[in-house]
């Protein structure tokens, strides 16, 4: 299989080879990708199968441990660490999702200035004691997927005409999430709205998701609100623009809603990545070219609009909160 009938596939190679051809025929066809689906798979996309296996065994043995274990790493203010079934319900969902996740993200000191100055989100990472190779396996893939994530952008800034290092300087300390994604069996018969990851469209600019070869993820096409798989393909990752992609560009780009049902009887995992800008980079479409009286948007702090979605989807962020009102 090398597409479905909505998601097309998208050969990175020439991309990465710097070849200004190729390049540009990908930036062409993804263009295509994100004006019309607003997901597409990508191969030969540089990252190593090898740091693809550490990630995807660390995340089966840290899942398998008792709950009770895993808690020893739950997840705090900065959204780091491990996410317990229920702490997550999406918006206008009517059940708490069926999943577990763990979260990371760049890897802070203390004494880092954005720290120091309070910026949310920002900090050393929650890792779990009783796991030390986690730490090294998942963090090379968080920064495997971050190189990845940079190609990508440089292309998507060809395909909506502008230079192709326009992203780099909002990416200097990037707001880069990495997350494990832990899906357990689900009841074939459960109810209708209960979903592994309930229909959501993501928050920042582009996910780039590896899943295994269970299956489960569905996208709703945007012409006949139809869900359509998007099964695995070995040796690609699934990319999918999110919502400050679609203002940035102005809603050229479309961020589509997807969601996650898991009947297959077996369990299921991902490792999903949004890659995102510094926490203060300025989102306005002004700054692709689009003049004042046709912008859509208004400007956004890339970090406030990922914060308060965060916010509004997490249960531990609505307990943080309230305890603090």
């Amino acid at each position: 299989m090398t597409e479905t009938a909505y998601i097309p596939l998208i050969d990175m190679q020439g991309v990465r080879n710097r070849e200004r051809e190729a390049t540009q025929q990908v930036a062409s066809e993804i263009y295509r990708a994100c004006t019309t689906s607003g997901f597409f798979y990508i191969r030969n996309h540089g990252v190593p199968a090898e740091i693809i296996e550490r990630a995807q065994a660390a995340a089966r043995k840290f899942f398998a441990h008792p709950p009770e274990v895993k808690r020893q790493a739950a997840v705090n203010h900065r959204h780091r660490g491990f996410n317990a079934l229920g702490d997550a319900t999406m918006y206008q969902a009517t059940r708490p999702d069926f999943k577990e996740f763990f979260s990371i993200g760049l890897e802070l000191p203390e004494d880092d200035p954005t720290v120091l100055a309070g910026e949310a989100l920002r900090g050393p990472n929650n890792w779990p004691a009783f796991m030390p190779e986690l730490r090294p396996a998942l963090y090379e893939y968080y920064e495997a997927l971050g190189a990845c994530g940079a190609d990508l952008l440089r292309v998507v800034a060809l395909s909506l005409g502008i230079g192709e290092d326009f992203f780099v300087d909002k990416y200097t300390k990037r707001l880069q999430r990495t997350q494990m994604v832990y899906y357990p069996a689900q009841d074939p018969q459960s109810e209708a709205d209960q979903f592994g990851v309930a229909p959501h469209t993501d928050y920042g600019c582009i996910t780039l998701l590896w899943q295994d070869n269970i299956g489960g993820l569905q996208v709703r096409e945007l012409g006949s609100n139809n869900w359509i798989d998007a099964p695995p393909i070995d040796g690609t990752l699934v990319i999918n623009v999110g919502d400050l992609l679609a203002r940035w560009s102005n809603d050229r780009f479309q961020s589509t809603m997807h969601r996650v049902i898991n009947r297959s009887g077996r369990e299921r995992y991902s490792i999903a990545t949004f890659y995102d800008p510094d926490y203060r980079a300025v989102v306005d479409p002004r700054g692709l070219g689009v003049d004042a009286a046709h912008a859509k948007h208004e400007p956004v702090a890339a970090g406030d609009y990922i914060l308060g979605r965060i916010n509004a989807s997490m249960g531990y962020r609505k307990k943080l909160q309230q305890a603090a009102s």
